[in-house]
């Protein structure tokens, strides 16, 4: 049975676009595709991973439409993917009726958005997010992206997809570190969001880490309600508002640079949002106690909540130096002043914060 959510996308090939969450719904994708391009070809793009545990068979796509990406994660994430993905299209006849199907995580849904998002200027995307991170997050709300050589997601557009479609069953085949380490974006839509829902976390703890359907689906609803709105509120980060979404990535994103990516996103999102808080409650923003419960459950979870000795404060900053979301040089943070109230003077839903503070609170992390 697949519960439907509506999105909004102003702007996008389509206003609005279906979100579809269920059990066991993967063999049903073609209810899934909106009726305006039902006679589209579909070219399904995903990962070696993906391919092994069966997932793409389970959609009965035609093995000559299909585009695999290996290796799987983060070290295909970059703009020779996306060129050998668009040559393989042109090579083999697809043209403006094409749909690209993108299964599989956060990689897989950045690389295949930003592909159809240049094919031919522009081809529907549904996306079908398979890990927790990629359900939670980045399928939703139209981003789409690669690294460059120095910075991550430096390369990409916004391209809303058609529809995108949650089947919870695929977690059942992520192995145990990519599951909890994609918790973190849940923990974090909680934080930035919705008092009750960290309580609800906190109450499901193992329900969580048993992967119970019943919970991964009630994760799925809230997550997507959380970041819906509030891309619907700021669909193109023009009001600030969306920015609220980066909360723990400023510190996040060069834990995961400086480790040459052996850290994973959640990981490193886990420990930025730890960062932050400190942040916070060094600059008398954020209450001390909040830090604390956080990191309890984060440990609860499995996540990290200490920086390996590897990496140094000073290599963070100089990572973070050249992060696309600083302004006039300056790093910039999402703060809060409470669970589910961004710290947000005049709107203002960033703040630049001096180099030798950010030092210090990425020091705590030790």
């Amino acid at each position: 049975m697949m519960q439907t959510m509506e999105l909004s996308a102003p702007g996008s090939i389509v206003p609005t676009y279906p979100l579809f969450i269920g059990s066991g719904i993967l063999p049903q994708i073609s209810e899934a595709i909106p009726k305006a391009f039902a006679s589209y070809h579909p070219f399904l793009i995903t990962d070696a991973n993906l391919l092994k545990h069966g997932h793409a068979a389970r959609m009965n796509v035609d093995p000559a439409s299909m585009f695999i990406i290996d290796p799987p994660g983060e070290s295909s994430k970059h703009i020779e993917t996306v060129a050998k993905i668009l040559n393989a299209l042109d090579e083999k006849g697809f043209g403006r009726d094409t749909i690209i199907l993108a299964l599989g995580g956060g990689t897989v849904g950045d690389i295949a958005g930003f592909a159809a998002s240049v094919f031919k200027r522009g081809v529907p995307v549904l996306q079908i997010p398979t890990t927790t991170v990629a359900q939670a997050d980045s399928a939703i709300g139209g981003k789409t992206g690669v690294n460059s050589d120095g910075s991550k997601n430096a390369i990409g557009t916004f391209w809303n997809p058609c529809a995108i479609l949650v089947d919870v069953d695929t977690l059942k085949t992520l192995d145990e570190r990519h599951y909890v380490a994609g918790l973190a974006e849940s923990l974090k839509h909680a934080l930035i969001a919705d008092a009750s829902y960290l309580d609800w976390i906190q109450e499901n703890v193992e329900a969580i880490k048993c992967r119970e359907p019943k919970a991964l689906l009630a994760l799925a609803q809230r997550n997507a309600f959380i970041k819906g709105t509030i891309v619907e509120r700021d669909p193109y980060e023009r009001s600030g508002l969306r920015f609220v979404l980066n909360f723990g990535h400023t510190i996040g994103h060069a834990i995961e640079t400086a480790s040459d990516f052996r850290i994973l996103h959640g990981e490193a999102v886990a420990l930025g949002m730890l960062g932050a808080l400190s942040l916070g409650a060094m600059m008398k923003v954020t209450p001390e106690p909040l830090t604390e419960r956080t990191a309890r459950l984060l440990r609860a979870l499995g996540l990290p909540d200490a920086l390996p000795e590897a990496l140094s404060a000073d290599d963070l900053v100089g990572v973070m130096a050249k992060d696309k979301k600083n302004v006039e040089g300056r790093i910039r943070f999402v703060l809060l002043s409470d669970i589910g109230d961004i710290y947000a003077p005049e709107n203002a839903f960033a703040h630049p914060v001096e180099r030798s503070m950010i030092v210090d609170a990425c020091s705590t992390l030790k």
